[in-house]
Formats: C-alpha cells, sequence, structure tokens
C-alpha cells in the first residue's frame, strides 16, 4: 500500500519474495499526449455528416469469423479508417432486407439466401439536428466458397476475425462494435 504520495514519486513498503518488508519508490512521470477523437478526420473538420436508416450485416463464416469492412479514409462518413459491418443506407420505400441485398452486392457482389434478424438500434441526434435514425443488423452466414468471391467495390480492405479479436483488438466503429459484441457473447447474455 502507498504510505506517501507526492506530485512526482509515489513510496510504500511491500513484502520481498522471501518475506522481508521493504520500501518501494516509484518515479511518476506525466505524459501528455494527443490522440485523435474517433470518428474525426482532422484534413477537412467543416465536412458534415449525415445520418439516415440504415441496415448492417453480420457476416459469419462457418468457422465463427466475421467479416469486416475497413472503411475509406474520408471526412464525410461515419468513423472513417475503422473497420465495420458491410450495410448502409435504407432508401425510401425499401424494406430492410431488400436494402441489405443491394449493399452487400454493391459492395462485395454478394448475393445469400437469407438473413436472420438480429438486433436494431436507435438514435435520436435531434438535439444535433440530424433527426432520429435505426441501424438494424443481419445475421448473414457465408461458406468459404462464397468468401472467395468477394470483390470489394467499397471501403480499403476486408477480412476475416475471429469474435475475440473483433470485441478486443479492432478499431471497430461502436455502433458495429456493440452488434458484434451482443452477436459473439449472446450465450453469456439474458436469463
Amino acid at each position: 500500500m502507498p504510505t506517501d504520495v507526492s506530485p512526482d514519486r509515489l513510496r510504500g513498503t511491500t513484502d520481498s519474495p522471501e518475506g522481508k518488508r521493504r520500501t518501494v519508490s516509484l518515479r511518476l512521470e506525466t505524459v501528455v499526449a494527443s490522440a485523435p477523437v474517433p470518428g474525426h478526420s482532422p484534413h477537412d473538420p467543416g465536412a458534415r455528416l449525415a445520418g439516415s436508416d440504415a441496415v448492417a450485416a453480420l457476416i459469419v463464416l462457418d468457422d465463427g469469423s466475421y467479416v469486416l469492412q475497413l472503411r475509406d479514409d474520408k471526412p464525410d462518413i461515419w468513423y472513417p479508417n475503422h473497420w465495420g459491418c458491410f450495410g448502409g443506407a435504407v432508401d425510401a420505400g425499401e424494406e430492410p432486407v431488400e436494402a441489405l441485398r443491394r449493399e452487400l452486392y454493391e459492395e462485395l457482389e454478394l448475393e445469400f439466401d437469407e438473413a436472420e434478424y438480429f438486433t436494431r438500434f436507435d438514435f435520436d441526434l435531434t438535439k444535433l439536428g440530424a433527426g432520429r435514425y435505426h441501424r438494424t443488423f443481419y445475421v448473414v452466414r457465408v461458406s468459404a466458397a462464397q468468401r472467395a468471391g468477394f470483390v470489394l467495390h467499397e471501403g480499403k480492405a476486408f477480412d476475416a476475425f475471429a469474435g475475440e479479436t473483433v470485441c478486443r483488438d479492432l478499431r471497430v466503429t461502436p455502433y458495429d462494435a456493440f452488434a458484434l459484441f451482443l452477436h459473439h457473447a449472446q450465450s453469456r447474455i439474458g436469463g
């Protein structure tokens, strides 16, 4: 336990592996670093972000890994240069699964038979003058053969990652990160 704390030093006592008490002193240093704000591009701080109702796919491979897109580094999109789910805006009059089918074909040339509803997040941005929107997530299961046929048309890259890697190690858009966490940890959630 610390017995003395000063702005530049921490002192205390501890037991050594041999059972003897010893005094420990650590010099403290303050490190100030500039870190980028997530989703903010310094290239064009005046770029306007627009909201819309959207769909997203939790693309799950046979081994349980998730296929994600590395988003472009453009100032006019939400969370540039982050990993995220494939998907996009729902056009006026379009059903969500139709929008998902269109988006996945446009972005990856992926055609699928089934999309299973997973969850929906609602966003109230009215205080920011941006309205109310939702993002609906569907699970789309894909074989290795289907993945081999993907052709990337949007984003910088795509890859597959184990759930643990997605949840701990990647810089993922926050809303997609939460949906991926819920899917990956679903056996631990609920009653």
